[in-house]
């Protein structure tokens, strides 16, 4: 039986409302933005060679959800899957994808200024990107 789209929006409305707890809704947008980019590179750029955006191994999503229960799982996302990705990708500078940015820093720009650039990838992020090797021998 297919599901109606009014009840999918109040379903994912209340299952938002439950896991934000106390938190503001506008500080709770930092924190969802972020489980959201990193859930969207993980699934178009891991293990894809060339591809505009680095997903290092240990800092896929996957990752970040093997972290669920830690006490320190904030930390622990910004030490084992932001910085890491921040660090591989130094090209995308033009994107706002920060080295000094954390979860549930106030975030205009880092995730949400580098998700237009994705879908787009045929502009590239910099003239720093490396290029296909290419051999002069036949």
């Amino acid at each position: 039986m297919a599901i109606k789209k009014s009840e999918l929006y109040s379903s994912l409305w209340s299952s938002c409302d439950e896991l934000r707890g106390g938190m503001d809704a506008s500080q709770y947008k930092d924190y969802v933005l972020v489980m959201l980019f990193i859930k969207y590179v993980s699934d178009k750029y891991a293990d894809v060679p060339y591809a505009p955006i680095t997903v290092p191994k240990g800092a896929s999503f996957k990752d970040m959800v093997a972290l669920k229960g830690k006490p320190d799982i904030g930390d622990q996302i910004n030490k084992k899957i932001i910085a890491p990705l921040a660090d591989a990708n130094k090209h995308v500078r033009h994107a706002g994808l920060q080295r000094s940015w954390q979860v549930g820093q106030r975030a205009s720009a880092p995730v949400t200024s580098i998700l237009p650039w994705i879908s787009k990838p045929s502009s590239p992020p910099s003239t720093n990107m490396p290029s296909l090797p290419i051999s002069s021998s036949a």
